[in-house]
């Protein structure tokens, strides 16, 4: 799904929303908010609702709802006091109030490799994912190497093909991790997303291909 509102550009299957040509750099709690007020427009949804949905089982503060909304708000060019994009519903919950209209996908938007570029960001090494499938293990020839005895020698593998960044837990001792969750099957990744496989904390950087872009593979033992 790809709707227009105002000068913002929401993807659901990229997992981007873009103000003008700018992607915003937004968490990826704040995107599952917006998609959440989108899918629910034009009503409102509840705080107790939206708390399920973006901490389902876990308690916290409700000053973490405020927060991810200013945020939303910051990246959208919205203004709380007159607000055209999100309301605040008094003592109740938020709504998307924005008029939305689906933006057709051209080819320069597909998802593919052409069109943007994946990373995985391991603490200051960047690593590129080539299309197709990247394996994450102790394997010394992965993608991605992690030399620690709770990973598996084929641990996972992110695939990348037209619908944009997938990962699958490859039967692993100790399980893929994708939010805090353990993963069952393939799970769609999106940009700022956090993998956690045994000691190694990876976060997905997607990037809009701007030109003719050289990457390099980074391998390290840790």
């Amino acid at each position: 799904m790809r709707l227009r509102f105002g000068d913002c550009v929401f993807d659901a299957d990229t997992r981007e929303v873009f103000r003008g040509e700018t992607c915003a750099d937004i968490s990826p709690k704040s995107f599952a908010l917006l998609q959440l007020l989108i899918a629910s427009r034009p009503a409102a949804v509840s705080k107790a609702d939206i708390h399920a949905r973006l901490w389902p089982g876990i308690h916290v503060s409700e000053a973490n709802l405020g927060n991810l909304v200013v945020e939303l708000r910051a990246a959208l060019g919205d203004d709380a006091r007159r607000p055209r994009i999100i309301r605040t519903v008094p003592r109740f919950g938020y709504a998307f109030r924005a008029a939305a209209r689906p933006e057709p996908r051209t080819a320069e938007d597909a998802p593919d490799a052409r069109t943007f570029l994946y990373r995985l960001v391991w603490g200051r090494r960047e690593i590129a994912l080539d299309p197709g499938e990247n394996l994450i293990g102790r394997d010394r020839n992965a993608v991605v190497w992690i030399d620690d005895e709770s990973v598996s020698r084929r641990h996972a593998r992110v695939a990348i093909g037209p619908a944009g960044a997938s990962i699958e837990d490859l039967d692993s001792k100790n399980g893929t991790f994708v939010g805090g969750k353990k993963i069952r099957g393939a799970v769609a990744l999106g940009n700022r997303d956090v993998v956690k496989i045994g000691p190694a904390t990876l976060t997905v950087r997607v990037m809009r291909h701007t030109g003719s872009t050289r990457s390099t593979r980074s391998k390290s033992p840790r």
